[in-house]
């Protein structure tokens, strides 16, 4: 039996992660989520919702899925 919704806090997966090249391609990418029915998670701690050392989006879309966007290149960081 599956719920109706995803839920990322049920036992499964949880989210996918992706590295991508630096913060301006998180945010590129983050913008034109938007567009295809993703939404931005803790937007009041974007872009360090996972620490200050960790450059990332959070993104859901309506069924409940999360996808995390982290840069490889994040500032202060080579």
């Amino acid at each position: 039996m599956a719920a109706e919704r995803h839920d990322r806090r049920r036992p499964g997966l949880n989210h996918l992660a992706f590295h991508v090249e630096d913060a301006a391609t998180v945010e590129k990418l983050t913008a034109d989520a938007a567009q295809h029915g993703w939404h931005l998670m803790f937007p009041e701690r974007h872009p360090y919702a996972g620490g200050a050392q960790h450059y990332a989006a959070y993104l859901e879309n309506d069924d409940g899925f999360e996808v995390e966007l982290v840069a490889i290149k994040a500032p202060g960081r080579n």
